[in-house]
């Protein structure tokens, strides 16, 4: 009877081994070391998957965490430039009596960092209500060549400025989209041809139908995305060019709202380089069919 005894603790205890391995690494887990795993060598079977799973979700857990500690230290970075600027003109104009120029310099450069700041916070406002999921579309069937036609027109003083050349090739394309919002996606990705590559750039825009989706291309002549950076073009923060994208005012959020407005219609966007020179970036849109 204690030979049965034994061997019954004996198999007792080593099939619930792993589940004490898993619940201790949970423990460490909750109590803020994200790097545990589960050692799935000796868990076989059910639990060996169940391991496995879990190894998978804190994997995931422990991305997410570190993409929003990320995310929070490159958000108080954009914002602590303008502060500063905005803190250094104060303090220079309150040492002494400056005359009226120097005065309203202090305050033009006051503004422009406050614009940024502005930009930057509405940026992040956006994507936050993107993240809870409370992007609200207001979504009707309209022509999406016209909604496009709008973005062109709407920079074409910027382009002019460039001394850049804007085109457009669109077919007529029917869909259920949210005008205004993919109106801003088109304005973005046109405004980031023209702000990003050098005066007298091309830039063309175009519209078919492909498989019951609408296919938009904005692609130019520019110098093209960098490499290391195309894989990452649609990240928060990241830029191809850091110094004259934030003179150019960008918070570096732009394709990131992009995004998350093209897959809230159900579509998807990809950015490519171009041979021998240029970028380009396609959007896919379901359409009424």
């Amino acid at each position: 009877g204690d030979v049965y005894k034994r061997q019954g603790w004996w198999l007792a205890s080593r099939a619930i081994r792993p589940l004490a391995e898993i619940s201790a690494t949970a423990e460490r887990i909750a109590e803020g070391d994200l790097t545990q795993r589960i050692d799935t060598h000796e868990a076989k079977s059910e639990l060996g998957r169940l391991a496995t799973l879990l190894n998978h979700t804190f994997e995931r857990l422990h991305n997410t965490f570190e993409q929003q500690a990320q995310f929070t230290a490159d958000a108080s970075h954009e914002l602590r430039t303008p502060i500063s600027v905005i803190m250094a003109q104060t303090e220079l104009a309150l040492m002494r009596d400056r005359s009226p120029e120097e005065y309203r310099e202090a305050l033009e450069s006051c503004y422009r960092s406050g614009e940024q700041m502005k930009s930057v916070v509405n940026s992040l406002l956006e994507l936050a209500q993107m993240d809870a999921g409370n992007l609200d579309l207001h979504l009707e069937v309209v022509d999406l060549a016209e909604v496009i036609q709008d973005a062109v027109r709407f920079v074409e003083p910027l382009a002019e400025q460039r001394k850049d050349t804007v085109s457009a090739d669109l077919e007529t394309v029917y869909a259920k989209i949210d005008d205004l919002k993919i109106q801003q996606v088109m304005t973005n990705l046109l405004t980031n041809a023209i702000k990003h590559n050098p005066d007298g750039c091309i830039v063309q825009v175009s519209l078919t139908v492909e498989d019951a989706h609408a296919v938009i291309r904005v692609f130019d002549d520019g110098t093209g995305i960098p490499a290391e950076i195309l894989p990452r073009v649609f990240e928060r923060f990241v830029r191809a060019d850091k110094a004259r994208s934030r003179a150019d005012g960008s918070s570096g959020l732009g394709l990131s709202i992009v995004k998350a407005i093209v897959e809230a219609h159900g579509g998807s966007i990809i950015a490519s380089r171009l041979e021998p020179k240029g970028t380009e970036f396609r959007v896919r849109l379901p359409i009424e069919t």
